[in-house]
């Protein structure tokens, strides 16, 4: 490998000849177009820049408008769904507004969490980019050395554009993949998205709305009216994020396509594989954490949706095992987004999560079942996840509700905490 101020392959392959002014132009402006897309804009992840392309791939990919008639559907049904709630649930309704999104403003609208998602993976890879410039040399690059920095978090936020543009075009609604990923308080669904996933299945386009949106209500009580279930899931992907090992090999691979005097030669760039988790128990544990977590929270909406359902809907058995299916599974957006980021997104153990809830229901009420919530220790572990109804009827589950409120953590704020004040334009 040839003795370079970078420490590893020059991007583009052979450094031009500086006796050729004409190599060293094109260069020169190559890179200070570059080194404009690289500013990391105050973290690992250039935001500005995944937004960006996020927002063209939308454009070319086609982002269909969101009607009044829409409006009025998707607030009616998240009303109606509300309701229907209310008999299977202790907790109170989540609902402070409806909204209908587009593609981009499901963006817009989730960009703050994501950001709490992926900055501590991305971190990661921006400490790693860093540290294959020799030590030694970093003082001599002086300006440089801020540059590559600047670069991992424009190559990640270019590939995490590409990812949420493919996660918009299949999100049902703002909690559908199991995230409190938009504002507290606002439940919202993306019509042009529900009618082309109800293409094929041969249901009523008002019955499967409405079922989007009972899971789009029960996801909104939930992660409202638990205060620290947001920071618990948060904080269990920072902890699986300290964990995770980048591949130096992986990394010098992909900036060795870099050729600064094609900017263009960034958006073809893929991360995918540079994570590698690191074989620990305290990684282990976050990881399974996280897992559980997921699971206990898609089982208990799947549970709940179906009870407020039964005798409303005629095909509530067909929708809760299509979506059953459709989360254990993933779609290959979340397949990108996994194989990026290193860390899945689909919920394992559902139907076991949903059997439990199902069970805890039966045997102890909606009250008892939902009082379980009341602190991240009384959740059910891996034992009730293996025998449900052992676990529902075993004596020790036999808590005292009126003694839980002592239990109750300090709420841990969630991303829509952090950032109360929205951008009045709205996305662009």
């Amino acid at each position: 490998m040839p003795d370079t101020p970078f420490g590893f392959a020059f991007p583009g392959g052979q450094p031009p000849d500086p006796n050729d002014p004409q190599q060293m132009q094109q260069f020169l402006a190559g890179l200070q177009q570059l080194m404009a897309m690289s500013q990391p804009g105050g973290g690992p992840v250039n935001w500005d820049l995944a937004r960006q392309v996020a927002t063209t791939a939308l454009n070319t990919e086609g982002d269909p408008a969101v009607s009044a008639a829409d409006r009025a559907e998707v607030g009616e049904a998240l009303r109606l769904a509300d309701l229907w709630l209310e008999p299977v649930t202790s907790l109170p309704s989540g609902l402070v507004s409806t909204a209908a999104w587009n593609r981009n403003e499901w963006i817009f609208n989730t960009l703050d969490v994501w950001r709490k998602l992926a900055d501590p993976v991305a971190g990661r890879m921006v400490a790693a980019m860093s540290d294959l410039v020799p030590p030694e040399r970093r003082a001599q690059l002086g300006p440089m050395a801020a540059m590559i920095n600047g670069l991992g978090g424009a190559l990640f936020g270019g590939q995490f554009g590409q990812a949420l543009a493919k996660l918009a075009t299949e999100v049902l609604s703002a909690g559908d993949i199991g995230l409190p990923l938009g504002p507290a308080g606002t439940a919202a669904l993306v019509p042009a998205n529900i009618r082309a996933y109800g293409e094929g299945l041969e249901l009523d386009a008002g019955e499967l709305r409405l079922f989007v949106a009972l899971r789009e209500a029960a996801h909104q009580r939930l992660f409202g009216h638990v205060p620290w279930l947001r920071g618990h899931v948060l904080s269990a992907v920072e902890a699986y994020a300290n964990g995770i090992k980048v591949d130096r090999e992986a990394i010098e691979e992909a900036l060795g396509r870099i050729d600064p005097a094609d900017p263009e030669s960034m958006s073809e760039l893929r991360l995918e594989g540079i994570f590698t988790p690191e074989d620990s128990e305290q990684q282990r544990a976050a990881l399974n954490r996280l897992e559980t977590t997921l699971a206990l929270v898609e089982g208990w909406v799947c549970h709940t949706v179906e009870a407020a359902a039964a005798g409303r809907l005629p095909n509530v058995v067909r929708l809760s095992e299509t979506f059953r299916r459709r989360r254990a599974a993933g779609g290959p957006a979340e397949q990108t987004f996994a194989a990026l980021v290193g860390l899945e997104l689909r919920p394992r153990r559902l139907r076991e999560a949903a059997a439990l809830w199902t069970a805890l229901t039966e045997h102890r009420g909606v009250d008892g079942r939902d009082a379980l919530w009341a602190h991240p220790d009384l959740l059910p572990d891996d034992e009730a996840f293996a025998d449900p109804v052992a676990y529902a009827t075993h004596a020790e589950t036999d808590w005292d509700i009126s003694a839980l409120e002592n239990l109750a953590p300090n709420p841990e704020p969630g991303p829509a905490d952090d950032n109360p004040d929205q951008n009045p334009d709205g996305p662009h």
